[in-house]
């Protein structure tokens, strides 16, 4: 079985425009990102990009990165125009990270993968244990609802996605890493936005409302993504302090 990790980036974010190539120990955000993805040895892995610095910058630390329309309203749409582009044969399984999560950990990408592989399902994401009761009510924290409770050994579907919740049972954090079979990808990106995901902004309830299962893997921790200004200072610290 095949896994082509795919990192959509683009320089045009809403709070931190240029945040991809911000610098944490003399590396950017997005090569952080794509040190770790070839680190995980799960297969190729390709930056997709609207922006020609963020292909340069990637290219000059020996990662390989893919230029890609400006057009998209998503970055699902974007990870599928790489694919097409990119050329590599018999691929299964396509795995979507986030670009402005360097702290994200190796094991949970290669927990996610092995999970997708020995199950054949049609899309995988990952989720973390809530901490604390201010995050239900956290509309920038988004939840997943599962239809069994987490745990390290299982791979149950998600059953709803959402930004505030007053439950506490089977409720985790949701971590914005994808992993879709082939199939799944190709019938995901042809598919209208639901009304759902519109009014919710959360891409994958376009799934859910087209009967596509989502299955969710425990993830070990939150990784930090990096948002804001703040995110960024803090990240930073802490990945310069670790070393």
């Amino acid at each position: 079985m095949k896994t082509l990790i795919i990192i959509p980036s683009r320089m045009s974010a809403t709070r931190l425009p240029g945040k991809p190539l911000l610098k944490i120990k003399g590396l950017s955000i997005i090569s952080h990102v794509s040190k770790k993805a070839v680190e995980a040895n799960i297969g190729d892995v390709i930056v997709a990009t609207e922006d020609q610095e963020i292909i340069d910058d990637v290219k000059s630390n020996g990662f390989n990165a893919i230029l890609t329309s400006n057009k998209h309203k998503t970055g699902t749409d974007r990870i599928y125009e790489a694919l097409k582009k990119s050329n590599i044969k018999d691929v299964n399984f396509i795995m979507n990270l986030q670009g402005d999560e360097p702290a994200i950990d190796i094991k949970d990408i290669l927990s996610l993968n092995e999970k997708m592989v020995k199950n054949l399902s049609n899309i995988g994401t990952l989720a973390a244990k809530i901490k604390d009761d201010k995050s239900l009510k956290n509309e920038n924290i988004v939840k997943v609802i599962t239809e069994s409770n987490l745990a390290e050994d299982n791979f149950p579907k998600g059953i709803s996605f959402l930004r505030k919740s007053e439950r506490i049972d089977n409720i985790y954090h949701h971590i914005g890493v994808y992993c879709y079979s082939k199939d799944s990808l190709e019938k995901f990106v042809q598919l209208s936005q639901s009304k759902n995901e519109i009014v919710n902004r959360l891409e994958q309830l376009r799934a859910l409302d087209n009967n596509i299962d989502i299955n969710v893997s425990l993830s070990k921790s939150s990784p930090i993504g990096v948002d804001t200004e703040e995110d960024y200072l803090a990240l930073k610290k802490i990945m310069e302090y670790k070393n």
